[in-house]
């Protein structure tokens, strides 16, 4: 091929792919006729002047869908596609995903427990309807006193209740007491192990993951001393249900454990569905450790940290 037949595909290829003119008006500027103009944009891409990429996210979620199956020994694994990776962007995204896949499996007859959160104030806002018979929806931990009125624990009941038009059984305790005793003398009351006992016993759990960042309403709940923040800030990479953790998902600070109010971690294990609902650059650690602690045996997630994770577990892999 000539060198004036080929800048004048190269001419034609550009204003067509970079400069957006119609092929008429790339006919007139060529002096040319239009399916002239048509066989110079196909020998564009026959020749390889031009490639043309198409960039699915669908796909590549579904491929990372897969591998962190596979990675984690997951039972299933929910992808959403977030634009952007803006911690609030992120929690919106992961929320609906997590409302559509909580809304399609909940059937008459589960019981339905939540955690409380940013995270999970989404979820619940994101529910769609759907009326379910013998269930019951029921707050899985203690709360915090000040906590913002949008991660209120009973609030985020309530819209679950609203959602699956059952009834919710709340939890009106703090996240952590002062003394063992305390909780001890709190679990004597029937009416409050009936509660604990319903989470315990919920087949489906549904929860986020927290960072001990400082902007953590737990962080600031005033229930944790000195030492303890200290201990939290070196050791643990999140918490579930006000339950803090290391990087392998095994339990920091027993003592703290043993005054926390709600289901225990190990409980989680056992669960028939096991969703741990949590996404965005600060939370990768600790889905991390969560998932390396078997306390999920579902993730919703974002595109953005399902590839963060997958490439966090390389190094573990045997």
């Amino acid at each position: 091929m000539d060198n004036d037949k080929i800048k004048k595909i190269i001419e034609a290829a550009k204003l067509y792919y970079q400069l957006d003119y119609s092929q008429n008006e790339i006919a007139d500027a060529l002096g040319v006729s239009r399916p002239t103009v048509s066989r110079l944009l196909q020998q564009a891409k026959t020749e390889g002047i031009v490639t043309i990429e198409i960039k699915d996210p669908t796909e590549d979620v579904e491929v990372l869908r897969s591998l962190l199956k596979e990675r984690f020994r997951l039972k299933n694994v929910v992808v959403a596609f977030t634009p952007t990776y803006d911690e609030i962007v992120v929690k919106k995204y992961i929320g609906q995903a997590a409302a559509s896949y909580v809304t399609e499996l909940a059937k008459d007859g589960d019981t339905i427990g939540a955690s409380w959160g940013s995270t999970m104030y989404q979820v619940a806002l994101q529910l769609k309807e759907k009326s379910l018979s013998n269930s019951f929806v029921v707050q899985l931990n203690g709360g915090v006193s000040d906590a913002d009125v949008h991660i209120s624990p009973s609030e985020i009941v309530h819209l679950f209740g609203k959602a699956f038009n059952v009834t919710p059984y709340f939890m009106y305790l703090p996240a952590i007491v002062d003394h063992i005793l305390v909780k001890q003398s709190m679990l004597t009351d029937r009416h409050i192990r009936r509660v604990m006992d319903m989470g315990k016993n919920a087949n489906i759990a549904v929860f986020t993951a927290g960072s001990p960042t400082p902007d953590s309403v737990l962080i600031n709940s005033n229930y944790l001393r000195d030492d303890e923040l200290e201990d939290i800030k070196t050791k643990a990479v999140g918490d579930i249900c006000s339950r803090y953790f290391d990087c392998n998902g095994e339990i920091c600070l027993q003592s703290l454990d043993e005054r926390t109010v709600g289901i225990e971690l190990a409980d989680l294990r056992s669960k028939e569905h096991s969703i741990l609902v949590a996404g965005g650059p600060s939370k990768v650690n600790a889905i991390f450790g969560a998932l390396r602690g078997r306390y999920a045996n579902t993730l919703v997630t974002d595109q953005i940290t399902a590839k963060a994770l997958l490439k966090k577990n390389e190094p573990q892999e045997k």
